[in-house]
């Protein structure tokens, strides 16, 4: 890998973006390394939670590589826009759960990759926007839909409209992250919550995620429906035996992911 550096430790796939001389930022070379890494961890039956970061301490993602920008056609935007999307749909599916450790700026692409993200922890330095606006075009890897959907669509269209930046305190006000640490602690601080989502069901919580993902864009009754059958078909699993039985055991669960 050109870019894309992975390291794999106790169970967890520390993802970290490596081009610090232009923040991090994405261009085909990261789109294609982040498609690669995450189809390989898919299948890794060694990794349980993944983490996504950035090289350095300035930046998680700066945005998408605006170098390109001024050559671009339209119809060369509108694929770049469907290609990040659906790299960026890759991550959101991974059923395995995902974290964005955001160390510094997400902007634009940056934002909307760890948006893409299941949970989303921001070091104090962490600032976040979507200021697309502001080169005259719109955020096209998914921010437009994902943000108004995370944060509610008042929100969303604040950031969206004015391409104004948040520092990670209001980004949590805002519901953006989930939580904020100082720098210096903010890797040891998402490992830490990672071996917490590792001392779980891993099949329980690949269900969850297809639940709240497969039902939160139809109607209540859908969303149920999708509930109730992720509800069934992890009773067709060994795990829910083993969870059950360590609970009335009074001992830890020894879960064998099946």
């Amino acid at each position: 890998m050109e870019v894309i550096k992975l390291h794999i430790v106790d169970g967890v796939a520390w993802v970290t973006i490596e081009r610090q001389a232009k923040l991090n930022a994405l261009n085909e070379t990261v789109l294609n390394e982040l498609e690669h890494t995450f189809f390989d961890l898919k299948d890794n039956d060694a990794v349980r939670v993944i983490v996504v970061t950035g090289a350095g301490e300035k930046s998680f993602v700066a945005g998408a590589d605006i170098n390109q920008f001024p050559s671009m056609s339209p119809d060369d935007a509108y694929q770049f826009a469907r290609r990040g999307q659906a790299v960026f749909s890759l991550i959101e599916a991974s059923a395995k759960p995902v974290i964005a450790a955001v160390n510094g700026f997400a902007l634009g692409g940056g934002c909307e990759l760890a948006l893409a993200c299941h949970l989303r922890f921001a070091s104090e330095n962490a600032i976040f926007g979507q200021p697309e606006v502001k080169l005259g075009v719109i955020a096209g890897f998914g921010g437009t839909q994902r943000l108004p959907r995370l944060i509610g669509r008042g929100r969303a269209l604040d950031l969206l409209l004015s391409g104004r930046m948040v520092k990670a305190d209001e980004a949590l006000q805002l519901g953006l992250v989930n939580g904020v640490f100082p720098q210096a602690e903010l890797v040891s601080k998402v490992g830490d919550y990672a071996q917490l989502l590792m001392a779980q069901g891993p099949l329980a919580q690949a269900f969850t995620l297809q639940a709240v993902y497969g039902g939160i864009e139809g109607t209540l009754a859908a969303g149920l429906e999708t509930e109730a059958s992720a509800f069934r078909d992890v009773f067709k699993t060994e795990d829910h035996i083993e969870g059950a039985n360590a609970f009335l055991e009074r001992r830890s669960p020894d879960f064998k992911n099946r």
